[in-house]
């Protein structure tokens, strides 16, 4: 499984984005299902819906019903460690999807996202360590 931000969730079903051949071409190397966060999910919603309204949002929706996209439920943990890791990268700013997306790494042991966020390569899992940034 693979963590994904929302960037490429919306780039994979815009064909017009200009990261659309590089998501495409990056998601035949993974393995599946993605897994998101709730608050990830939100974002590539909102941000498909204002740039190609709901057929695209009905895309990813379709991609969550048919089990090829994850939707996981953070434990309380992994909130609290959300809002610290927030508070951390305050200087950035880390946005509450991002946040999301460390501590569910840390909860589950994932180590690779799929991402367009340049962000994920200053970020750090708790024992220190970087994420494997795809693609």
């Amino acid at each position: 499984m693979t963590l994904v931000d929302a960037g490429p969730l919306i780039a994979l079903l815009r064909r017009r984005d200009e990261h659309h051949l590089r998501c495409t071409a990056a998601i035949k190397r993974l393995s599946a299902p993605l897994v998101t966060t709730w608050p990830a999910f939100t974002e590539a919603m909102y941000r498909l819906g204002q740039v190609s309204g709901w057929p695209a949002q009905d895309l990813l929706w379709g991609q969550a019903v048919r089990g090829e996209l994850l939707l996981a439920e953070l434990a309380p943990d992994a909130q609290r460690r959300s809002r610290a890791l927030m508070q951390r990268y305050a200087g950035l700013p880390m946005d509450l999807a991002d946040a999301t997306l460390v501590a569910l790494a840390e909860e589950r042991g994932f180590r690779r996202i799929f991402t367009l966020d340049s962000d994920f390569y200053v970020y750090r899992l708790a024992n220190g360590r970087q994420m494997d940034v795809v693609p």
